[in-house]
C-alpha cells in the first residue's frame, strides 16, 4: 500500500502538503480545481437526493398535519431564506425578516418545528452519504484511508515496525471512551429513536429495488416522518440521573455490544493481513486482550450534581449489569437453535460431552445435540448469574437450575470448550457467525459493562475531612492548615490502622453521604469486579494534599490498607483532574511531588506502575481562551511526559473533551495524533459528552468507524518513529516559542474582554439564551456551580453552548486574530514581517499541533455568523454596553478570519473540506429563520418578565424548540 511517510507527531514534519487535520497551505492547493469540484458535486448526488426526498416528506407532512396555511407560510419562508443566503439578496433578507414578524403564536411553533425537523433530517442523510461513500471506496479495492487500522498498520509496516510490536502495544494498553451526562443533548431519547429508524430506511434505499420496493419504502418513511412530527420534541420533565443511565445504555444496544466484539475481530485480521506470521510464531500468538474498553461518568460523577449518591451507583451497576446479561442470553439462546450438531453426524470433544452432562436439559430429544445442551447449562447459569446480581425480568426462563458464574472468567472457560470442539470437529467456519463475538464480548465487557469513573471535587473532601478530623479531636480547623501542616497531617493519619470515623458520633449529612458512597464503590466491585469501579478523579486539583485526602478517605471506608504503617491494596487509582489555566501550569509540580512521595510509591506499583492524570478542556478555555487552553493543554502533557519517565512510571492521560471545540472537541483522529510525542503509548482515555454521543453512536455503521479512529490514531501515535534530528528539534523549539509569545497575547485579550471588561457578563446574560437554555430539562446538573452570575462560577457546557446559540461561538476563536495580528506588527518592516508570517505558514504545514488547532478553528469559523450575533446583541437593553462589547467582538472576529487566511492561504473556509463546507453553507438558510425567531420570542418571554407577568408557556416552548433546532443544525454546539 502508498502511504505517506510522517517520522514524529508532534516535532515538524516536512511535508508540504494538506495535514491530516484539514488545515491546508497555499501550496497544497489543488491545480485542476474546477474538475475536482465537479467531481464531487457528482459524488454528493445522492446526498442531494436524499435532502430532497426527506425535505419533500417533511413538506407533504405538514401540509396533512398543519393545513394548507401553514405550508405555504414554511415554504414561502424556506424559498425566502434560501434565496437571502444563495445570492446574497437584501431584498430577500427584508422579505424574510417581514415574514416571521407577521407569524402568529401557532404559526412561530410549526415553523420552528419545520425549520427544526428538516436539520434532523439533513443530519440523517448526510450521515448515510458518509457510510455510502466509505463503502464505494471499500468496493473499489481502494488504498486504505487515514483513520482506519488498515492504513495505520500500513505506515506503521513502512516505518519498520513488526507486527509483535503492535501485539505487544495493544497487549497492555488501553483505549477507552467514557460517555458522560453532560447536559448538552437535547434530543429526547424518543425522538432519536424515530430517526435511527427514519435513516435505516434512508439506507435501505440503496441497492437495485423494484419500483413496489421503492414505493413501499416511501411509504414508511413518510409514515415515520409523520411520527416524528406527532412526537413532543421537547422534555416537560427535569432529566432524572436514572434517565441519563437509560439514554447512555440505548447506546450499548444499538452499537457496542456488537460492534465492539466485531470491531476486535477485524483488526486481528487486519494485523494478521499486514504481518503474516508463520509456523511457530502463528500456532502461539495470544488474542489480545480487551484493550479498547467503555466507560462511564453517568450515576458516578458528583461534582456539582446533588442528585449522584451511592444509590445511583448502585442502580447505574445493575441497570448496565441487566443490560450486558439480556445481551448475553439472547445470544446464547440464538446460538442453540444454530449449533444444532449431532453425535451422529460429527464427534465433539470429551469436555464438551462433560459441559453437556453437566446442564440441567435432560431432554431425550437432544441426547445426541451436546452444544445445545451445553448451552442450555451456559444459558442457566448466566440466568443465575444475572438474578444474583439483582437483574429481573429475565425473558425467558431456564430450563432448570444451575450455579451462578463466580466471575466472567469462569464463562469464557466454558464458551472456550465450545470453540476448541467445534475447531477440532470440522465445525471452524460455526464459531465465526456469533460464538467468537459472544465470547469477546464477555471479554470486554464482563458483567458490569462499563468501567465507572467517580468523581468529586477537592472542596468536598476537604470538607469531609475536616469534620472527620475535628470530630475524631485530632485537629479541630483542618480548613485552616497550610499545604506543609496538611500533608505532614494527612501522611501521619495514613500511617495510623485505627479509623477516624465512630459510628456513635452524628455526622453532617454530607460526610455520611460521602463516606457511604466509598462503601458502596467498595460492594460494588465486590459484586461485578474489580473493573467495575477502579477510577476516582478529583476535580478541581490544586495541591498533593487533594490526593492524599482522597487516600485518607479510602483507607476510612476499606478501600485503602494499613499494614505495619505501610499502605497496600488501593483499591481505586486517584486521578487529579487540572482543569484551570493556573492549575495546569502547576500539574507538573504537583505529580512530581506525589511520585516522589515513598507512601505513594507501592500504591503506584500495585497499579502495574501506572498514574493516570486528567486534563480539562472546558473550563481552561473558559479561564484563558482558545489558543492559551490549547497550548498550556500541550505544555502540561510535555511536562509530565519528561517528568514520568524520569520517575519511571507509565503515564495514561485522561482527554475531558467536550463538543465545541471551544471545550477541547472537534475530530479525535487528528487530535491524538496532534499530542505530543510520547503522550499516547497506548494509554488513553477520553470524554464523550452530550449530542456528539449520538452523533457518533446512533448508527452502528458511524459508530464502529468511530471506534476504528481511535485505535488507528493510538497505534500510530504510540508507534511511530520518532525523528532525533536535531535540526527538527530546533525547529520545533522556535515554533514552540513563537507559539509561547501569541499565547501570552491571545491570553490577555481574551481576559480582557471576559474578565476585564466592565458590563460583559450583564452582555452575556442579555445577549445568549443562557437564562432560557438554564431552564431546558436536558440534564440532572445545574448550570452554575453557585447561584450567581459570575462568570467564574458558570459551568463550561452552558456556557459554550450559549455562544453557539448566538452563532458567535467564541469560544473557538477569540483572542487568535489580535495575537497574530500583533506578532506580525511587532516585526518592524516588511521583510522580518515575511518572515514572521513564513514561520506561521511552516508551522502550520509541519506541525501537527498546530494544525489541528487551526483546522478547528476554520471550522469553528464557518459557523459563525456576525449578521444573526448582532440580532443577538440587540438584546442587550444598554445601547452603549451593546456597542461597546459587540463592536470588541466584530473587530477580533475579522481579524482572526484574515489571519486565519494569512496563515492557510485560504480565503474562503473550510478550503480543505469541501464536503462539510457545502453542508454548513446549505444549512444558514434553515437556521437563519430559527435564530430570529428564537430573538423575537426572547424579547417577548423578557418583556413579560420585566412587566411582572406570567411567563406564556407557548412563548417558552417556542424558545426551546428553536435551541433545539439550532443546536440540529450546528451539531457539536456543546
Amino acid at each position: 500500500m502508498a502511504t505517506t511517510k510522517q517520522t514524529r507527531r508532534s516535532a515538524p514534519r516536512p511535508s508540504p502538503a494538506a495535514s491530516t487535520t484539514g488545515a491546508t497551505t497555499p501550496t497544497a492547493a489543488p491545480a485542476n480545481a474546477a474538475a475536482r469540484n465537479t467531481r464531487n458535486t457528482e459524488k454528493d448526488a445522492p446526498l442531494r437526493e436524499d435532502i430532497r426526498l426527506l425535505g419533500r416528506l417533511l413538506g407533504e407532512v405538514v401540509r396533512e398535519q398543519e393545513g394548507d396555511a401553514v405550508f405555504e407560510v414554511v415554504e414561502t419562508i424556506r424559498q425566502t431564506a434560501v434565496r437571502f443566503r444563495r445570492e446574497s439578496d437584501a431584498k430577500a433578507g427584508a422579505e424574510l425578516d417581514k415574514l416571521l414578524k407577521k407569524l402568529t403564536r401557532d404559526q412561530t411553533n410549526s415553523v420552528v418545528r419545520a425549520f427544526s425537523y428538516f436539520s434532523h433530517l439533513a443530519n440523517i442523510a448526510e450521515d448515510q452519504h458518509h457510510n455510502r461513500r466509505r463503502r464505494a471506496h471499500l468496493l473499489a479495492g481502494s488504498v486504505a484511508q487515514p483513520g482506519s487500522v488498515a492504513y495505520a498498520l500500513s505506515r506503521l509496516d513502512d516505518a519498520g515496525r513488526s507486527g509483535a510490536q503492535v501485539r505487544a502495544l495493544l497487549g497492555n494498553a488501553l483505549i477507552s471512551p467514557v460517555l458522560t451526562a453532560h447536559p448538552t443533548e437535547v434530543q429526547r431519547k424518543s425522538i432519536l429513536d424515530a430517526e435511527r429508524e427514519i435513516a435505516r430506511l434512508v439506507a435501505e434505499r440503496d441497492g437495485p429495488h423494484t419500483p413496489r420496493e421503492l414505493r413501499h419504502n416511501t411509504e414508511l418513511l413518510r409514515a415515520r416522518i409523520a411520527t416524528l412530527w406527532q412526537t413532543r420534541m421537547l422534555r416537560y420533565t427535569k432529566l432524572s440521573v436514572a434517565d441519563e443511565i437509560e439514554n447512555a445504555l440505548s447506546y450499548y444496544r444499538i452499537t457496542f455490544l456488537r460492534e465492539l466484539p466485531a470491531l476486535y475481530e477485524d483488526i486481528e485480521g487486519e494485523i494478521d493481513s499486514q504481518f503474516p506470521a508463520r509456523g511457530k510464531q502463528r500456532a502461539s500468538q495470544a488474542e489480545l486482550p480487551p484493550y479498547l474498553q467503555m466507560g462511564s461518568w453517568i450515576g458516578g460523577d458528583r461534582d456539582g450534581n446533588p442528585n449522584v449518591n451511592a444509590s445511583t451507583m448502585q442502580h447505574a451497576l445493575k441497570r448496565q449489569s441487566t443490560t450486558i446479561f439480556d445481551h448475553y442470553l439472547e445470544e446464547v439462546h440464538a446460538l442453540g437453535a444454530e449449533l444444532s450438531i449431532s453425535t451422529l453426524m460429527v464427534d465433539a470433544s470429551a469436555e464438551l460431552l462433560q459441559l453437556a452432562d453437566a446442564s440441567p436439559d435432560h431432554s431425550d430429544h437432544r441426547a445426541d445435540e451436546p452444544y445445545r445442551r451445553a448451552l442450555i447449562g451456559i444459558y442457566a447459569r448466566l440466568a443465575a448469574t444475572a438474578r444474583s446480581l439483582g437483574v429481573v425480568n429475565i425473558l425467558r426462563q431456564e430450563v432448570g437450575a444451575a450455579t451462578a458464574y463466580a466471575t466472567p472468567e469462569e464463562c469464557l472457560t466454558e464458551l472456550d470448550v465450545l470453540v476448541a470442539s467445534l475447531r477440532a470437529h470440522h465445525g471452524s467456519a460455526l464459531v465465526k457467525p456469533r460464538l467468537a463475538g459472544l465470547r469477546r464480548a464477555v471479554e470486554i465487557f464482563g458483567f458490569h459493562l462499563a468501567t465507572l469513573d467517580m468523581r468529586q471535587s477537592s472542596d468536598v473532601h476537604e470538607q469531609v475531612l475536616a469534620e472527620l478530623f475535628a470530630k475524631a479531636e485530632v485537629e479541630a480547623d483542618y480548613g485552616a492548615l497550610d499545604e506543609e501542616a496538611k500533608v505532614a497531617l494527612l501522611l501521619a493519619e495514613l500511617a495510623r490502622p485505627r479509623l477516624l470515623h465512630s459510628p456513635y458520633v452524628d455526622y453532617s449529612e454530607q460526610t455520611v453521604s460521602e463516606l457511604a458512597i466509598l462503601r458502596c464503590a467498595r460492594e460494588i466491585r465486590r459484586r461485578y469486579g474489580h473493573r467495575a469501579i477502579r477510577n476516582y478523579i478529583i476535580s478541581h486539583t490544586e495541591t498533593v494534599s487533594d490526593l492524599l485526602e482522597v487516600l485518607l478517605l479510602q483507607k476510612e471506608t476499606g478501600l485503602l490498607q494499613v499494614e505495619g504503617k505501610r499502605l497496600r491494596d488501593l483499591e481505586l487509582m486517584v486521578i487529579p483532574l487540572f482543569e484551570t489555566i493556573p492549575d495546569l501550569r502547576c500539574a507538573a509540580d504537583i505529580m512530581r511531588q506525589w511520585l516522589t512521595l515513598p507512601q505513594v510509591a507501592p500504591l503506584i506499583e500495585g497499579h502495574g506502575k501506572l498514574q493516570e492524570v486528567m486534563l480539562g478542556y472546558s473550563d481552561s478555555n473558559k479561564d484563558g481562551g482558545f489558543l492559551t487552553s490549547n497550548w498550556e493543554l500541550y505544555k502540561a502533557e510535555n511536562q509530565l511526559v519528561e517528568l514520568f519517565n524520569e520517575a519511571g512510571v507509565t503515564l495514561r492521560l485522561f482527554h475531558g473533551r467536550g463538543g465545541t471545540v471551544g471545550r477541547g472537541g472537534g475530530p479525535s483522529y487528528q487530535a491524538i495524533l496532534a499530542q505530543p510525542a510520547g503522550t499516547v503509548n497506548g494509554q488513553i482515555r477520553l470524554t464523550e459528552q452530550g449530542e456528539i454521543i449520538a452523533s457518533k453512536f446512533s448508527n452502528p455503521e458511524i459508530g464502529r468507524r468511530n471506534l476504528e479512529l481511535l485505535v488507528a490514531a493510538t497505534l500510530e501515535a504510540s508507534l511511530m518513529p520518532q525523528d532525533t534530528d536535531g535540526k527538527q528539534a530546533r525547529k520545533l523549539a522556535e515554533f514552540e516559542r513563537v507559539m509561547e509569545d501569541l499565547s501570552e497575547r491571545a491570553y490577555r485579550g481574551y481576559r480582557n474582554l471576559v474578565y476585564e471588561t466592565p458590563g460583559f457578563t450583564d452582555y452575556f446574560f442579555a445577549a445568549t439564551p443562557i437564562a432560557e437554555i438554564a431552564q431546558l430539562n436536558i440534564g440532572s446538573r445545574p448550570a452554575s456551580r453557585k447561584s450567581t452570575r459570575r462568570i467564574e462560577d458558570l459551568r463550561a457546557i452552558p456556557w459554550g453552548f450559549s455562544w453557539g446559540q448566538c452563532r458567535l461561538l467564541l469560544p473557538g476563536w477569540y483572542g487568535f486574530g489580535s495575537a497574530v495580528s500583533s506578532w506580525l506588527a511587532e516585526a518592524g518592516n516588511a521583510r522580518e514581517n515575511a518572515k514572521r508570517l513564513a514561520t506561521l505558514r511552516a508551522m502550520c504545514r509541519e506541525w501537527p499541533f498546530f494544525a489541528a488547532l487551526l483546522s478547528n478553528m476554520d471550522m469553528v469559523l464557518s459557523k459563525t455568523d456576525l449578521a444573526v450575533a448582532s440580532r443577538y446583541a440587540g438584546l442587550v437593553a444598554d445601547r452603549k454596553l451593546r456597542t461597546a462589547i459587540f463592536g470588541r467582538i466584530v473587530d477580533e472576529h475579522e481579524r482572526t478570519a484574515a489571519m486565519l487566511s494569512a496563515v492557510t492561504g485560504n480565503k474562503d473556509r473550510l478550503a480543505a473540506n469541501p464536503m462539510l463546507a457545502r453542508s454548513i453553507k446549505n444549512r444558514f438558510a434553515y437556521l437563519d429563520p430559527l435564530n430570529h425567531l428564537q430573538v423575537e420570542l426572547i424579547k417577548r418571554h423578557r418583556a413579560n418578565i420585566t412587566a411582572g407577568r406570567e411567563p406564556e408557556e407557548r412563548v417558552q416552548r417556542g424558545i426551546h424548540l428553536t435551541i433545539n433546532g439550532v443546536a440540529a443544525g450546528l451539531r457539536n454546539t456543546g
